[in-house]
């Protein structure tokens, strides 16, 4: 019996590999001879790093950037096992996660960091990036990421502007003149998992503001910025790039990528699993588990567990799903590949308790699933 666990991580809770490994335990209780295959996955956010290194035998890369909110950290990005693609997440060095709740505020938050990141890698003679831009606390435009590599945004005075959100509004003019030259010379793959665009209902301000800390003041303030940031690119590049699917992501990154590092928008977790060779690892299982912090009728818009499952249903491999909660209209993801899903909250419990006890309610939940399938009969010990 070959079981698959290839999970998300449980943000804030279990990273993916632990996630991973605390269902293979709980499964191991029942079934002890069973094969196992951890394959830690992401989507493009948080993890996409730890997933790519573990498939491929890659290493990480540590070194001094510049935080969201303007201050020095730590931040770092993956290389892959062949040492030729460097892989980078927002959420490493513009991650929302970075900032405590109380200072959140995307008029300053800046992506300058994720830029840091991109020219080390050129540093280091990488020509080949795959850039996650999940988790970020910008809604800078990706502005930030443009001036760490060469790139100035001017006001109406051919002054320098400053970072943040709150300066896209006054974006006259930008010079491209000074842009990192090595980009010319790299492929940038940009692991998305949204659609959304820049601007309107659905734009960065609109939608992704106020989770990153934005009031209704400061969401009209970047709406009227990226509005006028839209107007300045295609007065620069003769392109629109208000509406483009894909372009709001990640406060306006999608865009700035595509701009700047004429970089290509892929579906995060498509990019992921052809790394992990999923497709190789799943067509012999007896089972497949996947899950993440949460499953409901968002999931089925292009998460990782759905494309977990998508690849199992090839070879009509049973599919589990394992989520801390199950939201509204979870039922929907039966339509596309998951057979089952459970939770692993075992009570009702303060949301501190329930993050810090997450490991232990994930391993519980995988025996209690396990010894359910043992009772049914469904596979033999």
């Amino acid at each position: 019996m070959k079981i698959v666990i290839a999970p998300d991580s449980f943000k804030e809770s279990v990273s993916a590999e632990k996630c991973a490994l605390a269902i293979k335990a709980g499964f191991s209780d029942v079934f002890p001879d069973a094969e196992y295959l951890c394959l830690p996955i992401a989507d493009g956010g948080e993890g996409t790093v730890d997933a790519m290194v573990a498939a491929t035998g890659g290493r990480l890369v540590t070194l001094p950037v510049t935080g969201p909110m303007g201050t020095p950290m730590q931040g770092f990005y993956g290389l892959t096992g062949d040492g030729k693609t460097a892989v980078i997440e927002m959420a490493a060095a513009s991650g929302l996660m970075l900032v405590e709740p109380e200072a959140r505020n995307p008029l300053l938050a800046t992506s300058y960091g994720t830029g840091e990141l991109i020219r080390h890698a050129l540093e280091a003679g990488i020509r080949h990036i795959i850039l996650g831009i999940g988790g970020s606390a910008t809604v800078d435009g990706g502005i930030g990421m443009a001036q760490a590599l060469g790139v100035r945004f001017l006001d109406a005075d051919q002054q320098v502007l400053g970072a943040g959100g709150g300066e896209l509004m006054r974006i006259a003019s930008i010079e491209m003149a000074d842009r990192d030259p090595r980009l010319s010379d790299c492929r940038i793959e940009v692991a998305c998992d949204v659609d959304n665009p820049l601007v309107g209902a659905r734009g960065a301000a609109a939608v992704f503001g106020p989770q990153k800390g934005a009031t209704p003041t400061m969401v009209d303030a970047l709406e009227r910025g990226l509005v006028n940031y839209a107007q300045v690119i295609q007065r620069l590049t003769g392109q629109d790039v208000a509406q483009i699917p894909g372009g709001g992501a990640a406060g306006g990154m999608g865009v700035a990528a595509g701009v700047f590092l004429n970089a290509t928008l892929k579906p995060g977790i498509d990019i992921v699993l052809n790394a992990v060779n999923l497709d190789g690892a799943v067509r012999d299982a007896t089972l497949v588990i996947t899950g993440e912090g949460r499953i409901d009728s968002q999931t089925a818009g292009g998460k990782a567990p759905i494309g977990v499952a998508q690849i199992a249903k090839r070879y009509h491999i049973p599919v589990i799903g394992i989520a801390g909660v199950l939201g509204d209209g979870v039922e929907v993801v039966h339509q596309h590949g998951i057979d089952a899903v459970f939770s692993i909250l075992p009570r009702l419990a303060p949301l501190p308790d329930v993050l810090a006890s997450g490991e232990t309610n994930l391993r519980q939940c995988a025996r209690n699933i396990a010894m359910a399938l043992k009772m049914g009969n469904c596979f033999q010990a």
